[in-house]
């Protein structure tokens, strides 16, 4: 066989990967765009400071709040606020709501350390708050780093103080101390997940005393003292708080060739943008209902009222439904749902957890997951292959970069996302997100080519025509 005739036949029939920069690429559109989200995610790092963001840049566009029985009609935007802490977002397509709806639903809620009900101890005259750690993290990395502190404080009188610790330039820090190495000996010999005990990840609040020298927790009431004078709390106020310590860092670039973005809340955040800024940009009414879903919990299973698991992505849709005299479930079974969600980007320096034939690289494009899960795919809505062909028709037509990937080796762990949730309700899903290095970590690290492309999927899918 000739070389050119081999090389023709290569190219036909096997599937080679390739890097996205290999194809052309509207740098200056995508450098705006990755300049927008990294302002997005030092607005909202917490799930209720990202849903209040959502809300400003959703109105700034002139959509307006959802009420039960509001008439619509095509090319109508409206959102609905989940007790502060999630958004449904939907732009009312040319089509019945008979024929289904274009939906991508992704969750604004990372991994953190909220405090307990009763954090506040002094030990020794320092002053901490105990902590309860939320979702999947690697204890060792939450110590020495600069927190900040954020949330709401409700009080007995129905009134709430917002709490802002850490957040502003010139503000102090908080932070978890560490084990000198001097003394670290026995340490150093357990095991990584066994070394920083859950209950010692406690917050280093103030060292200062008040009163006379004969009583006690003066450093605690000193601290209190603080609290009060700032925002009007009691230490019993704790009881009806939800506190959440994050990293007290910024969003910036990443590499000499700044091609990257480091920051805290990429998961999943970097999709929940993605989502939202495409429903936000969309240049014409779509065919379809256009909506974009996000929802808080994922990290702990999607349960509660906020959840992806909670009815009221089925009570907004079916009051969506019933202004256009159609039953849900005959929505939800012509709908499909791009369940946005981060995966795992390919790190050499941890190449025994992966599959290189299956993984996801940076600057690859947006990662399908045909599944998620945990080895057997416990856990996952396993997508058909019908829907993965579906997804890469919008995306090659629209000319999105896409790569198609495993979280990692088969027994190597696992994860899960909203897929199978979305499944469950019989709406078609498949899930697909920006590849993330040091995924939970409190500086996780993305590409900015893959943030693009995942943005320009997103379109894709709210304006399909079928």
């Amino acid at each position: 066989m000739e070389k050119s005739e081999f090389k023709k036949l290569k190219e036909k029939l096997l599937c080679e990967k390739k890097n996205g920069y290999d194809r052309p690429v509207d740098e200056a559109a995508m450098e705006a765009y990755c300049r927008d989200y990294k302002a997005f995610l030092d607005s909202g790092k917490t799930e209720r400071l990202c849903a209040a963001q959502v809300i400003r840049m959703a109105e700034e566009r002139g959509w307006r709040p959802y009420a039960r029985g509001m008439a619509l009609k095509a090319g109508d935007k409206v959102y609905l606020c989940n007790r502060g802490k999630g958004v449904l977002l939907a732009c009312i397509g040319k089509k019945s709501l008979a024929e289904g709806a274009q939906i991508a639903a992704a969750h604004i809620d990372s991994p953190r350390l909220d405090l307990k009900p009763n954090p506040l101890y002094e030990d020794t005259e320092l002053a901490y708050f105990k902590t309860h750690y939320y979702g999947g993290i690697r204890k060792y990395q939450w110590l020495t780093i600069p927190l900040e502190l954020r949330g709401v404080v409700a009080l007995r009188d129905g009134s709430r103080a917002e709490v802002d610790i850490g957040g502003e330039e010139g503000d102090p820090k908080l932070v978890i101390t560490d084990l000198l190495p001097h003394l670290g000996a026995e340490q150093g010999k357990k095991p990584l997940a066994q070394a920083v005990p859950a209950e010692t990840l406690n917050i280093l609040l103030g060292s200062r005393p008040i009163g006379d020298g004969e009583e006690k927790d003066r450093v605690k009431l000193a601290v209190m003292k603080i609290l009060y004078e700032k925002y009007g709390i009691t230490e019993e106020d704790f009881t009806s708080a939800e506190l959440e310590a994050v990293p007290a860092v910024k969003a910036c670039d990443i590499g000499l060739d700044r091609s990257m973005i480091g920051a805290y809340g990429h998961d999943d955040r970097v999709c929940a943008y993605a989502a939202l800024r495409a429903l936000l940009d969309l240049e014409s009414v779509p065919a379809k209902t256009a909506v974009c879903v996000l929802a808080d919990k994922e990290e702990i299973g999607s349960d509660g009222v906020t959840g992806m698991q909670s009815a009221v992505f089925d009570t907004f849709m079916e009051d969506l439904c019933e202004s256009q005299g159609v039953a849900v479930r005959a929505c939800f079974e012509k709908s499909f749902c791009l369940s946005a969600d981060v995966t795992a980007a390919y790190d050499p320096d941890y190449s025994d957890v992966y599959e290189k034939r299956n993984a996801a690289y940076l600057n690859h494009g947006v990662g399908l997951c045909k599944y998620t899960g945990a080895r057997g795919k416990s856990g996952a809505s396993d997508a058909d292959a019908e829907t993965v062909a579906y997804v890469r028709r919008l995306f090659d037509g629209a000319g999105v970069a896409w790569q198609i990937a495993e979280l990692g080796k088969v027994d190597a762990g696992g994860g899960g996302t909203v897929a199978m949730y979305m499944a469950n309700r019989n709406i078609t899903t498949l899930d697909a997100g920006v590849p993330v290095l040091s995924m939970h970590a409190p500086f996780e690290t993305v590409a900015k080519l893959d943030c693009w492309e995942t943005y320009r999927g997103m379109k894709a899918v709210y304006m399909a025509e079928a």
